[in-house]
């Protein structure tokens, strides 16, 4: 029997079949009788858990859909569940990790611990009526599905002998599956006679059989959760720090009729619609909430931002400036205006917004950053004049700088060696993705022999959003269905998280014009190929085409390239930190031990060093040495050149990495790689390769010991793993020299001579099923 799972809002991206991603539910069981429980059980988790927001089953025995309606107001995300008792909970097999609690329990601290609970079966057990100790079936479980298997479950059929004891008995039958729990995650209230206080550490009081008299304090403390639902939606907004965005959109909203909340909710709402992509709502609650209020800085800057992804510049301009009047969110506005007149291609502007950013707070880094991109450019004495228009090609991509991504860096250079020997400005006209495209920069990319988009991950909403395209390149419908230069899209890829919210209605539509208009529309991977077919029409899905991001065959592209004769000694690890929630969950004290372990292990047959693509990637090196006391040498790439970076990874023996260019860079250098799992891409790629098992989710139980199995594995024959991801990127060559014969045909380019790099060490990998690349 299968939970439902279906309860996440439609425009969520589920990937956690390819990510290996947890999915983690609460439980309880009532058969309508105890239902005035279970809104307390509710409203004192929600209260004691603001930040904790995940699927609550509802067991019951088959009470109408009606019944649970004054659960659904406390509570965004409750799934009822036919079920015959309680204890069919370990049969939700949609999960894989359950916590069952019960109507008669009230939750009073957090229960943080209980989620990161990655094995057997979790339980308080109990003092029997013998004296001895007894799993009790009433209590609380925190179930890991994979380890209830069909041998557990049949422990659990049969007759009860000594009452709650069908569990107990299942758990003797499979030593070792019970993990003690500490008692405060389920205290009893019998412990508490003689009116005793409820001790401050318990988090779960399970009431029984005992009435009010002699355990008052316990039940004060149940009272606290007996309210109304506006005495308990208000008592949730009024809480202070982190709130889950879905339990703060379910209480907050909506607002009274014909009012709005406090003027701080209504922003903290506003931001939550933000991140979720829903930005005309995010405008609509803030432009009331600051009708004729200057004084409001921090809802002028989120109303700015807002309507700058909703592409109203001249409106975000003007409430950005207001909320400069505040020194101490002046820098902050300053640098989101720097960036917007940026995006306009007003230059000048966005320099002297930058500076004005420095002068409120000179330490601001986001307005050092633009005070620096936006100054003019030293033209180097004797740099060469630039090819006439109509000899170069436009190149629109992510182009990162300063202490910005070292994949974003390397990436746009090993697109335009694909087509060019010279990938400088004499034979390229660069065109920022981000930067919109106004009537202008149009006239600019139509006067070129073609246009060239991508590659890298542009298919991502929150990325510098806008209205015009809802994906990374700032470009209306109708003025994409105007470029006259023949245009590809070259080794992009569909890059949203497993869980992201997005809306896909304005990017299909954009999708569609794009994919109608370009000479070729090639994707860096078929799981991205497969999900933007799903947003085609059917006409237009087969034009979506396979092309491998080219960081993957750098070997092919440098015409100077040498495999290296021998190799430093050491593993280079990397770890990717922007929208942890996504790639982590409740799992990232998990992985860091494991981490911890893998590194530990490896360490004894190398050295271990530290790769950072940028500088918030160095959590992981500070967070390994709090926790665990390891600490790495860094390798700090996003301050390399890019032809730094490819020699570091073209001498190292492996790469560990998390993030995508973590993995396509080294594996383009020749290098072994192992991915660390946590976005679907990295999937998508070892699938491409054949090769799903140089893949480890971030999630997996086992991340340390496989890790250190695998690394072992490819430092003890290094030369046959090398001689296997000479082999796969031979597929990976086929296809790009394939897709390239056709594009310099659509560019009017030359075709190049054909080189093999040198010195070989591998041949061809056996088992790829290689396209036929002959001419016809």
């Amino acid at each position: 029997m299968n939970a439902p799972a279906d309860c996440a809002a439609a425009d969520a991206d589920d990937r956690r079949a390819v990510t290996g991603k947890r999915r983690i539910a609460f439980a309880a069981y009532t058969d309508g009788a105890s239902m005035p429980g279970l809104l307390v059980l509710l409203r004192s988790l929600v209260l004691t858990n603001p930040a904790v927001c995940e699927d609550f089953l509802v067991l019951h025995p088959g009470l109408p859909d009606a019944a649970f309606d004054a659960a659904r107001r406390l509570h965004p995300r409750i799934v009822p569940y036919e079920a015959a008792d309680r204890l069919d909970v370990f049969r939700a097999d949609a999960y894989d990790t359950v916590v069952a609690l019960g109507p008669g329990t009230v939750v009073l601290g957090s229960l943080l611990p209980l989620l990161q609970l990655r094995t057997g079966v979790g339980a308080v057990p109990q003092p029997g009526p013998d004296g001895r100790r007894t799993v009790r079936d009433d209590g609380l479980l925190v179930i890991q599905g994979q380890d209830t298997d069909g041998t557990f479950l049949a422990g659990l059929a049969g007759p009860e002998h000594r009452g709650d004891e069908r569990v107990h008995r299942a758990l003797g039958r499979a030593p070792g599956l019970l993990t003690p729990v500490d008692s405060r995650y389920d205290f009893l209230v019998g412990r508490l006679y003689d009116d005793t206080p409820v001790p401050d550490s318990t988090a779960v009081l399970r009431f029984t059989d005992t009435d009010r008299a002699g355990y008052a304090p316990a039940y004060e403390a149940r009272d606290r959760y007996e309210l109304d639902d506006d005495a308990f939606r208000a008592a949730y907004c009024a809480l202070s720090g982190p709130k889950h965005p879905e339990l703060l959109l379910h209480h907050a909203l909506p607002f009274p009729a014909g009012g709005s909340g406090p003027v701080e909710l209504v922003r903290q709402v506003a931001d939550v619609l933000r991140q979720q992509g829903r930005y005309e709502e995010a405008v609509t609650l803030l432009t009331a909430a600051v009708d004729d209020r200057p004084d409001l800085p921090r809802c002028h800057e989120t109303l700015g931002i807002c309507l700058m992804a909703l592409s109203r510049y001249a409106e975000a301009e003007a409430h950005l400036l207001l909320a400069t009047v505040s020194p101490d969110f002046a820098a902050r506005a300053y640098g989101q205006l720097a960036r917007l007149a940026w995006l306009l291609g007003r230059t000048r502007d966005a320099h002297g917004y930058a500076r004005d950013g420095l002068d409120a707070d000179p330490t601001d880094a986001n307005c050092r950053a633009w005070y620096v991109r936006t100054r003019d450019p030293r033209t180097p004495a004797r740099a060469a004049p630039a090819a006439a228009p109509a000899e170069q090609l436009a190149h629109v991509a992510l182009f990162a700088d300063g202490q910005e991504n070292a994949g974003d860096k390397v990436l746009p250079e090993a697109v335009r060696m694909c087509f060019d020997a010279d990938t400088g400005p004499r034979r390229w006209h660069q065109q920022s993705v981000h930067r919109l495209v106004d009537e202008p920069v149009l006239e600019e990319l139509n006067a070129r022999r073609g246009v060239i988009v991508g590659g890298g991950g542009l298919f991502l909403p929150d990325t510098a959003p806008n209205s015009n395209s809802g994906w990374q390149w700032n470009i209306a419908d109708d003025v994409l269905g105007r470029i006259t230069a023949p245009l590809a899209v070259f080794a992009v890829g569909y890059n949203v998280f497993d869980g992201q919210r997005y809306r896909r209605d304005r990017f299909a539509a954009s999708l569609r014009v794009l994919v109608e208009r370009s000479a070729f529309f090639g994707l860096r991977n078929q799981g991205s190929a497969a999900r933007v077919r799903e947003l085609l029409p059917d006409d237009l899905r087969d034009r979506v085409r396979y092309q491998p991001c080219p960081t993957t065959v750098a070997r092919h592209l440098d015409p100077d390239w040498t495999d290296p004769v021998r190799r430093d000694d050491t593993v280079l690890v990397n770890c990717a930190y922007d929208r942890a929630n996504l790639r982590f969950g409740h799992d990232y004290g998990h992985f860091l031990a494991e981490m911890d372990a893998a590194i530990r292990a490896t360490g004894k047959r190398a050295e271990v060093r530290y790769a950072a693509h940028m500088p918030a990637d160095e959590k992981f090196v500070h967070d390994l040495r709090r926790e665990h006391g390891t600490s790495l040498p860094v390798e700090p790439l996003y301050l390399r050149s890019n032809e730094q970076i490819r020699d570091l990874y073209r001498r190292t023996r492996l790469v560990i990495g998390m993030r995508g260019h973590a993995g396509m860079i080294p594996f383009g250098c020749g290098t072994p790689v192992i991915s660390l799992v946590s976005h679907p891409k990295l999937a998508y790629f070892l699938t491409d390769i054949e090769r799903p098992e140089w893949g480890v989710s971030v999630h997996d139980r086992a991340l340390g010991a496989r890790l250190a199995e695998r690394a072992t594995a490819v430092l003890e024959d290094h030369r046959a793993a090398v001689a296997d991801v000479h082999g796969r990127q031979e597929h990976l060559w086929s296809v790009t020299r394939a897709n390239l014969t056709g594009l310099r045909e659509v560019f009017g380019l030359p075709l190049p001579a054909p080189r093999v790099p040198g010195p070989r060490s591998a041949e061809g990998a056996q088992g790829l099923h290689l396209p036929d690349t002959r001419t016809k």
